[in-house]
């Protein structure tokens, strides 16, 4: 039972394609474009295939009742709705980041948490979208996107199978991809239940699944691969002690390249699944059976 292959660029994601890397940079930038700068070129010398940006309209997007609490922030203390703004990229800086990533020859793109969000990016003509975990039930955001007749993945943490099954039903499947996650920062082993990436393929034979993991370590995402999933997004950082809410559950450089080195040994190793003799085995066989 062969998957949908859904091209990106002049990729393929699906069942037979290497697996497609994405460096979650999210708001680890923290709010400056060199920074974000520095990632996106130590993404693209560990190999990842796409960085990922989130894009939300803080109005919108953060409760009311939120808008005045105050913090501490790297800028002092300030209203949670002020800090929002301050680590949400302007037209000007996501201008440069996309003029920055065709210059290194890395794709970018972006979830988008709410509908003028979408608009705003659709101005960069990214190849693909994603749409977040919190946004599955908002079926106004999801027809949005939709619409826009383009690759679109679907996270899937903090949703039960019910809640999936209506967001697929709402998606056009010729674009959809679906990300199986936990949406918990950083996430317990315990709760990571990668096995779902079988029930997801199972269930839907003609979408590619993949993972989003926020754990703490990469063994779980190799686990991940070995299990099916054609695609993998990590949280990625430079510095997993800088400031920010998603910096723990995130992999600094170093630890993206070892990630995406093992996944290429994992490929390899998976093989077709056919049984075979190789000629690598024939001297043992000489040598070593008996009864032949």
């Amino acid at each position: 039972m062969s998957k949908r292959e859904i091209k990106i660029k002049d990729r393929f994601i699906g069942d037979g394609h290497p697996v497609f890397v994405i460096g979650e940079i999210g708001i680890n930038h923290n709010g400056d474009v060199e920074i974000a700068k520095k990632i996106i070129a130590g993404a693209k010398h560990a190999g990842v295939d796409a960085v990922k940006f989130q894009k939300r309209t803080p109005e919108i997007c953060v409760h009311k009742d939120q808008w005045n609490i105050e913090r501490d922030t790297p800028w002092g203390r300030m209203t949670y709705i002020d800090y929002r703004y301050k680590v949400e990229f302007n037209e000007e800086q996501y201008t440069e980041i996309d003029r920055y990533c065709k210059e290194i020859g890395i794709t970018w793109f972006a979830s988008c948490w709410d509908e003028p969000a979408v608009d705003f990016i659709e101005k960069f003509d990214p190849p693909l979208y994603k749409t977040a975990s919190a946004s599955l039930t908002d079926f106004s955001l999801l027809e949005k996107v939709n619409k826009l007749n383009k690759p679109v993945i679907m996270s899937t943490g903090m949703s039960t199978m019910e809640e999936i099954e209506k967001a697929v039903s709402e998606m056009n499947k010729n674009n959809l991809m679906i990300a199986h996650a936990t949406s918990a920062y950083p996430c317990k082993n315990e709760e990571l239940n990668l096995k779902m990436i079988e029930t997801l393929k199972n269930k839907y034979s003609d979408i590619p699944i993949g993972y989003s993991g926020h754990e703490v370590g990469l063994a779980p995402t190799w686990a991940a691969v070995a299990l099916g999933a054609c695609f993998v997004e990590r949280h990625i950082t430079l510095d997993r002690a800088m400031w920010g809410t998603d910096q723990a559950a995130s992999v600094e450089i170093n630890g993206i390249e070892r990630l995406i080195s093992s996944i290429r040994d994992i490929e390899l190793a998976l093989g077709d699944g056919i049984k075979k003799v190789y000629d690598s085995e024939l001297y043992q066989i000489k040598k070593l059976r008996r009864i032949k």
